[in-house]
Order: C-alpha cells, then structure tokens, then sequence
C-alpha cells in the first residue's frame, strides 16, 4: 500500500480524478486530496471526502490542515504549513487535471497556494497529468514549462486526442483514463522502489518483482493491431486482431523500465502514459514506421497481425 497525495486543479476533467481516487482505494493506496479553489467550481470537496473518508485541503489555514496527514497518523508537526507535513508522509504526489496555470507556475516555482507549495516542497516523485484544450496544450509557453518540468524530474503524463470540454471541440489535452492514471502512478512507485533498493513482494498484484528495472535503458519496439487494405473509400480488407497482445508486451516492458514504442495498426485500446504510439493503417504504412523506429530500437517484438494482400487497385 502506497500513500498518494492527490493534487486536483480547476479543469473540467476534474471529475476524473474522483474516479481515479475510487480506485486507488481499491487497489489498497491511502489516499488524501488537496483542491485549488478552482476545482471546487466543477466538483466539491465533499465529493472527495465521501470517497476518502478523510477532509480535504484547499488552504494550509483551514482546521483541517492540523490534522494527521494520511488516516491514523498524529497531528502534524508542521501545523500550519501543512504542505510540508503532507509531502513528507506521501510516497508520491499526482496532479490531475494539471491546469496549465498550475503547469506554468510548478515551471515557475511559484508557490501561491496550498498544492503548488507541496509541489515545490516535495522530494517525493511527482507525476503531472495536464489536461486542457488543444491551443493551450500546444503553445509554446506550455511546451516549454512542461519541458522545464521533465528536465527536474517530474513525471509529465502527455494527454490523449478525442473530444474536449467544450462542446464540439475536438483536439489534444484529454487527461487521462483514470485507470491509465493509475496504472502510472503503481509504475512510477514500482520504479521508486527498484531504485532504492526495496523488494517488492511478488505476490503483490500489478508489481513485477523479479526484474524491477531489469529493462531500463533498453529501445523495445512493438508492432500492435491488424492492418486494412482498402478497396475503396468505404470498405477494406482487415482482420479482427484487438492489438491486446502488443499492448500488454509494451505495457509490461514499460513497467519494467524500458523506453517503448508502438506501431499500432487500428487499435482502440486507449494508449499507457509514458509510451511512445505511432498510428498506421496499412501494411505498407506498418512497415516503413517500422522500419523508421527500429534504427532507433534495441528490440523488436512483431505482435501486429498483417494483411497477406492488398487491391492492386483501390477504386474511388
């Protein structure tokens, strides 16, 4: 059981991290959420404190803040800069939404509320998932502290493509699914632990014991997904592969400290943070993505189910 000191910013992906709470405790973590004002706007702070059982902090001056860090510990000694009694109890802290005003000031070092305080305060791992519209997400002043952020060491979980918060708009800046969230966070925890010379017992589901990081530093590419060969603009010759297999060899690969790349051939899995996915279609379009990633790759492990012909000619 890890202690996970949960940081949510005013976003409206916010509801997701209540999700990601439910299950961190049912995965056996202890849990404690700090809010920024912001987030209480779109979801309350009751809502965390019914799925934690504990209060929920947005100021370090609040009577809540005095209280033990993470259930069953004594006050805080800190009392009331509890930023530093929070971030010395925690394993790690996740910041999720990351707004990308939270993300410039962590870049910052500006520390003007409770949560950004604790971030600059821990020496704990970090993990920052950003979540925002696409034009936030890619201007330059984002990319640039969320570059600053990597180059200290903060994990940056990078977003997902689909529908954003406004209504219609589609783009990048999707946080994550809060089991890919979570699914980070127990890596980033195994990858601690390896580190610091702790074995993890192998018994403990979703940890993998006997290698740790026996990967790191090591290239893998896998290939993922069955490819279609279009007839025409409307139909195509495919086959049922999921992409299941490729997707958990790199799964596993990533947990155990290598650097992973997909070629993933239409696959509607959503994508692990941390991995590196490349979109393709075609047998052709498989193979030179391949080709291309491979002289950057130690190990290739070829998962992908690929068509045995193509249409000598695809009508309009």
């Amino acid at each position: 059981m890890a202690r996970i000191l949960l940081g949510v910013t005013g976003g409206i992906a916010a509801y997701k991290a209540l999700e990601f709470a439910r299950l961190a405790i049912k995965a056996g973590h202890a849990l404690r959420v700090i809010q920024t004002e912001a987030s209480t706007r779109f979801v309350g702070s009751q809502s965390f404190a019914g799925i934690t059982g504990g209060p929920v902090l947005t100021t370090e001056w609040e009577p809540d803040a005095l209280r033990g860090a993470f259930p069953g510990d004594p006050p805080a000694s800190h009392a009331p800069l509890s930023h530093l009694a929070l971030v010395e109890a925690a394993d790690l802290l996740l910041i999720a939404p990351a707004s990308a005003n939270t993300v410039a000031k962590l870049a910052a070092g500006i520390s003007d509320n409770l949560l950004t305080a604790a971030a600059l305060a821990s020496r704990r791992p970090v993990l920052v998932a950003p979540a925002m519209n696409d034009a936030m997400y890619e201007h330059p002043a984002t990319q640039a502290n969320l570059r600053i952020l990597r180059g200290r060491g903060v994990t940056v979980l990078d977003p997902g493509t689909g529908a954003l918060g406004s209504l219609g708009e589609w783009g990048i800046g999707r946080l994550p699914e809060p089991a890919e969230l979570l699914a980070a966070v127990e890596r980033r925890l195994t990858d601690s632990a390896m580190s610091a010379g702790i074995v993890v017992d192998p018994r403990v589901e979703g940890v993998h014991a006997p290698g740790g990081r026996d990967l790191a530093g090591i290239r893998v590419l896998v290939t993922a997904g069955g490819t279609r060969e279009p007839i025409d603009a409307v139909r195509y010759v495919g086959n049922r592969s999921s992409g299941r297999m490729g997707w958990a060899v790199a799964d596993e690969a990533a947990a155990r400290g290598a650097e992973v790349t997909v070629v993933a051939a239409g696959v509607a899995l959503p994508p692990t943070p941390g991995i590196t996915y490349v979109e393709v279609e075609t047998a052709r379009e498989l193979a030179e993505a391949s080709r291309s990633a491979f002289e950057r790759s130690d190990v290739l492990v070829m998962a992908a189910a690929v068509a045995d012909f193509r249409p000598a000619q695809i009508h309009a």
